[in-house]
């Protein structure tokens, strides 16, 4: 966790936030809190860091910001303190990363 976080910081610092390697980065992060049970943390890097910059710069269509938003899904999903609003979001955010797979990759 602590290479993750350093791999992201550094990218962010050569590469700046929008570039592809840092968000790919940012999202291993993500993955990795997550998988130690951090959720809140995977969560909010996912919500508030990664999705807007993934979306702006790489476009909401993009293959690496689907997969934050299917990170984000499982996380508010796999939380056992979710609420039944996080299963909706959840539910919510993967029936639009379906839908959008399906338009641009067919």
């Amino acid at each position: 966790l602590v290479l993750r976080r350093e791999i992201y910081a550094r990218r962010v610092a050569i590469h700046g936030d929008s570039h592809h390697d840092t968000i790919q980065a940012g999202t291993s992060l993500a993955i990795s809190l997550n998988s130690l049970g951090l959720w809140e943390h995977g969560k909010r890097l996912a919500r508030d860091q990664l999705l807007p910059v993934a979306r702006r710069s790489l476009g909401a269509d993009n293959d690496l910001t689907l997969e934050i938003n299917l990170n984000l899904a499982n996380a508010l999903q796999e939380d056992s303190d979710h609420t039944h609003d996080d299963l909706v979001e959840a539910e919510t955010i993967m029936q639009d990363v379906v839908r959008r797979r399906r338009r641009v990759f067919g």
